[in-house]
């Protein structure tokens, strides 16, 4: 993990890669017990609106954190393998929380707004159905890592879609990818214009940062140390551009020695400092 944080976004895909093969079998030995999962629940009718549910055994009335995973707009799934992102819903549901683990359509085919629009079908199914699972509808804080964390930037922030944000408490945003960009050194350029479109001028107005002033919502941002290209930069943006528009910044977190997919690997095991302050926020907003 030292090694490569300095060289991460010369080789992003490969590093991303090692750090699965470093945490993957830590995640299998982590901690899992009382925890019941169902998955692959229907949230629409296309065949990547699904959801899976973490819960503690015999919860009531829980906090709701929904997660919505990364893959840089054109690939990700809910389990990238047996254990990431399931790390993410046996991590909440130790603590008391019900989990949903959001999967959602992908780019090319589905662009700009389509993550977020499943997200807000997620979002309605939840309020409609959690309460049988032991969640509480009232109290939803939405996680978005990368590229997810765009759809829930997007969903909350951008006035095009209208989204009902009944029950939504907070938002974390963990590396997401908050401004659309094809610069040279981005990775991920292509990706980006498969999901926002081929006309550049629309990435501006596309952008969930260009909008976050407009949203009253308790936020937490959170950055890698090792960043892909200007997410670090895109988070902090967003940091000021709230703060400017509030009189008062929300959280703002950089994980020291973690990277782009560390920062949400990690989750679940002896490392407890990013998940400690997630579970504050949670309980805090909820």
């Amino acid at each position: 993990m030292g090694e490569i944080g300095p060289i991460w976004a010369r080789d992003v895909q490969g590093h991303r890669d090692v750090v699965l093969e470093i945490y993957s079998p830590l995640l299998a030995r982590a901690p899992k017990a009382g925890v019941e999962i169902t998955r692959d629940i229907a949230y629409g009718s296309r065949s990547r609106q699904r959801v899976d549910v973490y819960r503690p055994a015999g919860v009531s009335a829980a906090p709701v954190v929904m997660f919505v995973h990364g893959g840089a707009f054109i690939r990700g799934d809910k389990d990238i393998n047996a254990e990431v992102y399931a790390n993410v819903g046996h991590y909440f549901a130790r603590h008391g929380c019900v989990l949903l683990n959001v999967e959602y359509g992908l780019a090319p085919e589905f662009g700009y707004p389509a993550g977020a629009e499943d997200l807000a079908l997620c979002v309605d199914w939840a309020r409609r159905n959690v309460a049988s699972f032991g969640g509480d509808p009232a109290r939803i804080v939405i996680i978005g890592h990368s590229a997810g964390g765009t759809h829930v930037a997007s969903y909350a922030f951008d006035p095009a879609l209208g989204a009902d944000l009944t029950g939504v408490r907070g938002l974390v945003l963990v590396s997401a990818r908050l401004r659309a960009d094809v610069h040279a050194d981005n990775p991920n350029a292509g990706a980006v214009r498969a999901y926002f479109g081929a006309d550049e001028s629309l990435y501006d107005v596309r952008s969930p940062v260009t909008h976050a002033a407009r949203s009253q919502l308790p936020m937490l941002i959170a950055v890698a140390e090792y960043e892909n290209p200007y997410l670090d930069v895109y988070g902090a943006e967003l940091l000021h551009r709230v703060g400017a528009a509030r009189g008062r910044t929300p959280r703002f977190l950089q994980l020291p020695g973690h990277n782009h997919i560390s920062i949400i690997a990690h989750l679940n095991t002896e490392d407890d400092h990013f998940g400690s302050e997630l579970r504050a926020f949670v309980a805090i907003n909820t």
